[in-house]
């Protein structure tokens, strides 16, 4: 059953990895819901995009994308779903983040697109590890740290180089190669700084 009215959570500000791509998937959601007569509530931190013409969705909030915020306008406009998949990374934490605060319950709004335990799934680095492993495919030898001492001895056991991706991030966003012990331990500062979870899959 289609919805009545959706919210499309957008991208925020334009970064490598993270730019006009989830734009133009977000005028397309738009375009595509209201074909299918949903009242669409758009919300986007960056009125430099096309998604946030005011002619597009139903009603347009160019806003933080934050808990808070969000939060706000999802009591405020009542809709019935919410799409997070149109808005990159920004769009995936924040739903997770809509999830877990009881937010989505307590207002009785359906997540579209991908499930927050999906999203979880895909996003923490070590938890996507094991599913993988789980279903017989096979894995790069692999170790999830919290800390820079940890991700020093997990590349000792591993061996350099070493491949660094922090959790819930996109585009490669903190992450790299290390060659180096110095080139590590940057690598993992960076990593560690930029995964919202603080955690480094070496």
């Amino acid at each position: 059953m289609t919805p009545r009215s959706v919210c499309i959570l957008g991208a925020g500000p334009i970064r490598i990895g993270q730019a006009c791509e989830f734009d133009y998937s977000g005028v397309q959601g738009v375009k595509a819901l209201k074909e299918e007569g949903c009242r669409v509530i758009l919300v986007n931190s960056n009125p430099a995009t096309v998604m946030t013409d005011v002619r597009l969705a139903d009603r347009t909030y160019v806003e933080p994308l934050d808990l808070r915020t969000v939060t706000a306008v999802l009591e405020k406009e009542r809709p019935e779903a919410l799409i997070p998949t149109l808005g990159g990374q920004t769009a995936l934490n924040l739903a997770v983040e809509l999830e877990v605060s009881g937010v989505l319950d307590r207002l009785g709004i359906a997540l579209l697109g991908a499930s927050a335990r999906s999203i979880r799934l895909a996003e923490d680095r070590e938890a996507f590890r094991q599913a993988m492993e789980s279903a017989g495919l096979p894995v790069l030898p692999a170790r999830t740290v919290g800390s820079v001492e940890e991700g020093l001895a997990a590349a000792e056991e591993i061996g350099l180089p070493v491949i660094l991706r922090p959790s819930f991030t996109l585009g490669g966003w903190g992450g790299g190669t290390a060659a180096t012990v110095e080139e590590l331990r940057d690598q993992l500062r960076r990593g560690l700084e930029a995964s919202p979870a603080h955690t480094v899959l070496v």
